[in-house]
């Protein structure tokens, strides 16, 4: 570019009459150069680009607002959702111009990285809206220092299994490990000491070697020991929460993977321009390569199965199919369930999502039952415990009469429950004791004995005290025009429909 002193010098030589060539020669620019800058009499020519690109302010002012200022994802949801296709220098000199961002830091200085020797992990909490409301959740991060890609996943809550779960989906997908993963002195993972004198639980050392790495923790206070991870938590914050909405923790999470191993992966990174994608096959042979099949990791519970058939675990039932009620043992994976019983496999299971409670779950592709239990959330425990308590004749008359097992047990617990509800207490424990006597363990005989034990007036109820006034109270004046309520239900007891 021409200074406009240089023009005027070029223009005054002009008409001082020297030569065009003489005048390139001597301010060193070409011939063709001084033609035009004396055709325009050495002003400064207005020029006007005519592909030039107009962002309206008000666009802007939002996606600005949106991304939370953050410029990168500003110039993603341009180009992706607005069409509108422009440089990012371009783009970070029109917000300077209209006063909205400010000036970009200069990076950190580099360190050299070797080919194979290092990933590095770490988590971060962030109050993020999932849905209406705001929750706290757990970002768990893994991140290869050589080629710089990685991948990232939330969690509710992260302990040593939630780890170990997440390396093991991360390694898996990406099908290689670096020989060392640096972490901080968490005690997932240590066991007791800070930084080069830490000694990794022996847990987690055998899960590390079973992915053909082992963990160092770095010493306490130098978190710029893995600066590559705490610079992706940047990226995170600043590229991939600005601008978006989540659902759910599990539509986080698909989100996060598409922009952590494919946006990411194959975007040119830093000064250099490289794509994490392409340097990552080329740091392949240098890296450890995964076994073909590596156990995913499980924890181990005993469950009880009940009568209907479901195992309790988390707040929710799985249905276990077959008539057998054993224990069985329940083995917890990231994502599934496994139910086994004797070394045998009856049935997997997809988790729910998180917070979903009292639900039924059947097995993967496998049979359901043909109908639900009508009382399946109300066991007959607690009915027998407190029948059992009632008196001693009671608990005589259910150690004799109560099935050992079954559907047969719990409805004539229920049964008898039932009645004993509905007469006094007396009145029920001769009932009791009369079946005793005679070994009855029907049911409806046993209803028969109460009604004969009311009828031949052996019991004498006391009538409680009436006030006589109670007709002009205003609840009595209230129902006193309503409907005659329907007793024919206790005409069983009362004999009204018995044969005698």
């Amino acid at each position: 570019m021409i200074t406009p002193d240089k023009r005027r010098a070029v223009y005054l030589l002009y008409q001082e009459g020297m030569k065009l060539r003489r005048i390139a020669r001597h301010l060193n620019i070409s011939i063709n150069t001084v033609r035009s800058i004396i055709g325009q009499k050495g002003q400064m020519p207005e020029t006007v680009r005519h592909d030039k690109i107009e962002i309206d302010s008000d666009l802007l002012l939002r996606l600005y607002n949106d991304c939370q200022g953050r410029v990168q994802r500003i110039h993603e949801k341009l180009s992706e959702e607005e069409g509108i296709c422009i440089a990012y220098s371009t783009l970070t000199k029109i917000i300077r111009e209209q006063g909205l961002g400010k000036a970009i830091k200069g990076r950190c200085s580099r360190v050299e990285d070797q080919p194979g020797a290092e990933m590095q992990h770490d988590t971060s909490p962030y109050r993020i809206k999932l849905g209406d409301q705001y929750v706290w959740v757990q970002a768990s991060l893994l991140y290869f220092r050589y080629s710089k890609i990685r991948y990232l996943k939330f969690y509710r809550s992260f302990n040593r299994f939630a780890m170990k779960g997440f390396f093991h989906e991360a390694l898996t997908f990406w099908g290689y490990a670096a020989r060392v993963c640096v972490i901080d002195n968490t005690s997932l993972a240590r066991l007791y000491g800070p930084g080069k004198n830490a000694v990794i639980a022996p847990e987690m050392a055998q899960f590390a070697r079973q992915h053909g790495f082992y963990f160092v923790c770095h010493e306490k206070g130098h978190a710029n020991r893995k600066a590559g991870n705490e610079r992706a938590f940047y990226t995170v914050e600043t590229n991939f929460f600005p601008g978006r909405s989540f659902e759910s923790i599990e539509d986080m999470n698909q989100q996060a993977f598409k922009w952590s191993t494919h946006r990411i992966a194959h975007r040119p990174t830093g000064k250099t321009r490289l794509i994490p994608a392409a340097v990552f096959e080329q740091e392949k042979p240098y890296l450890t390569a995964l076994p073909a099949y590596v156990e995913p990791p499980y924890l181990d519970h005993k469950r009880a199965t009940d009568q209907y058939g479901y195992v309790s675990f988390n707040g929710n039932y799985y249905w276990v199919p077959g008539t057998r009620r054993d224990d069985v043992k329940v083995l917890q994976y990231s994502e599934r369930l496994r139910i086994y019983c004797r070394r045998q496999l009856l049935g997997e299971y997809l988790q729910p999502a998180a917070g979903v409670k009292n639900q039924v779950i059947y097995p993967k592709g496998g049979a359901r039952p043909v109908q639900k239990p009508a009382h399946r959330h109300k066991p007959t425990t607690g009915q027998e415990k407190t029948l059992r308590s009632a008196d001693k004749a009671i608990d005589e008359y259910l150690n004799f009469a109560l099935p050992k097992e079954g559907k047969p047990k719990h409805r004539f617990i229920r049964e008898l429950y039932g009645l004993y509800r509905k007469i006094a207490l007396p009145v029920f424990i001769k009932t009791v004791k009369r079946a005793l006597k005679y070994r009855i363990t029907d049911i409806s005989t046993v209803e028969r004995i109460a009604v004969l034990q009311m009828r031949n007036g052996d019991i004498r109820v006391c009538m409680p005290p009436i006030n006589e006034q109670f007709q002009s109270r205003q609840a009595y004046l209230d129902g006193y025009l309503s409907d005659e309520v329907d007793l024919s239900i206790y005409d069983r007891l009362t004999g009204g429909d018995s044969d005698g």
